[in-house]
């Protein structure tokens, strides 16, 4: 992967250094043609249907977890009761309801709110779903080459308060409930045998501390600024979970501003678990936010890392291009991380920017352990 990487390097400076200036230059001077036409058609369509309030947005999607999904999301962006505040932080309230070829039905409702001049947070997420999938086995090499399919359907659901410390640092208490019943394993497969924990179903009930330093400009789009998480999370059963486990994410994001609207966005994200944790809850790398062109949930383990950039830059009024590149794995004990083990991967992508505050829709194209694309809503991280 380290060719394909560093051809996508090189184009993303080229293209920083030519298209993204004398490209734009070009059509200023340019009288409106049919390129502003198609823009405009665009903008037509997005205020059409956008409301005063609400924004009701048809989502088409594709990943190699999902395959084509068909849904609709409704979408509320506003400030929540101190209105007339220029600086007070957008909240958002996202609906949305999800029905792929891969059989998998999916609804999800999740509440972001800012308040108190940007020194209180709340964020909840539910998830109710019907999800086939596809398990491969536990480690940093896929015991099953193919994988096997399974079903479950699941309920999922987390709550989040953060206080504002001091400036960019916020400290809260975290919740998670998640309940799977797992209706349809593979006869003979690893799931249906009953030795991986976690394939008979579970049940698990967690809270945990959560410290964030966050100095974004922006919550959508953020052009500099850190974005740091630090969650330590408990699953005990006298809390209700069947199964007793302790797990820690560490999620570090710089973002940095290069002149001329181009942006380098950096991730650095290392999840570890101790304790009896079901195969569903473990680390796991892929899917469309991390490590894309690797299939979500093909490696898992006890621990993972996965190390992200990414660098976008402007094309014309509201697209975008985003050039990224990546390396992680997951491993069962520290003396088990080798660079020699490390799985890269790297690609390409447009954006279109929907509103003000930087809701987009992304098309990504990736190269890692498979060719993939992805459609989508937001960036990635």
């Amino acid at each position: 992967m380290r060719k394909p990487f560093l051809f996508l390097l090189l184009s993303a400076l080229f293209l920083s250094k030519t298209q993204g200036q004398s490209f734009q230059d070009t059509l200023k001077h340019e009288k409106p043609g049919l390129l502003d036409k198609t823009f405009d058609l665009g903008d037509q369509v997005i205020d059409l249907i956008s409301g005063e309030n609400w924004a009701f947005i048809p989502i088409v999607v594709y990943s190699p977890e999902t395959r084509l999904g068909l849904g609709v999301r409704a979408i509320r962006v506003f400030q929540f009761r101190d209105q007339d505040n220029p600086l007070l932080r957008p909240s958002s309230l996202p609906i949305t309801f999800l029905y792929t070829l891969n059989r998998q039905a999916i609804f999800t409702s999740e509440v972001n709110l800012w308040a108190n001049e940007n020194k209180d947070f709340f964020n909840a997420r539910l998830e109710l779903s019907d999800f086939p999938f596809r398990f491969y086995g536990i480690g940093n090499q896929p015991i099953l080459e193919e994988g096997e399919s399974y079903s479950t359907r699941y309920a999922y659901f987390h709550g989040l308060f953060q206080k504002r410390l001091t400036e960019g640092i916020y400290l809260g208490g975290r919740y998670e409930f998640r309940v799977d019943d797992i209706y349809e394993k593979q006869e003979g497969g690893l799931l249906d045998v009953g030795n991986i924990p976690g394939s008979n179903g579970q049940r698990l009930s967690g809270l945990g501390i959560v410290m964030t330093h966050d100095t974004r400009d922006q919550i959508f789009q953020p052009t500099k600024g850190w974005f740091s998480t630090i969650t330590a999370m408990g699953f005990p059963a006298w809390l209700g979970s069947n199964f007793n486990f302790y797990q820690y994410t560490f999620d570090l994001r710089k973002y940095t501003l290069l002149g001329d609207q181009k942006i380098l966005a950096l991730q650095s994200w290392w999840s570890f678990t101790s304790g009896d944790a079901p195969f569903q809850h473990i680390s796991l790398i892929g899917g469309s936010e991390r490590m894309r062109g690797f299939f979500e949930g093909r490696y898992r383990d006890r621990h993972a890392l996965v190390q992200q950039a990414e660098f976008r830059l402007p094309i014309y009024r509201n697209l975008g291009m985003v050039f990224f590149g990546h390396a992680g794995q997951v491993f069962s004990n520290f003396n088990r991380v080798e660079f020699s083990k490390m799985r890269y991967g790297a690609g390409m992508g447009f954006r279109y920017r929907l509103n003000k505050e930087g809701l987009n829709i992304r098309l990504d194209f990736a190269l890692g352990d498979q060719s993939a694309f992805y459609f989508g809503l937001n960036e990635a991280f």
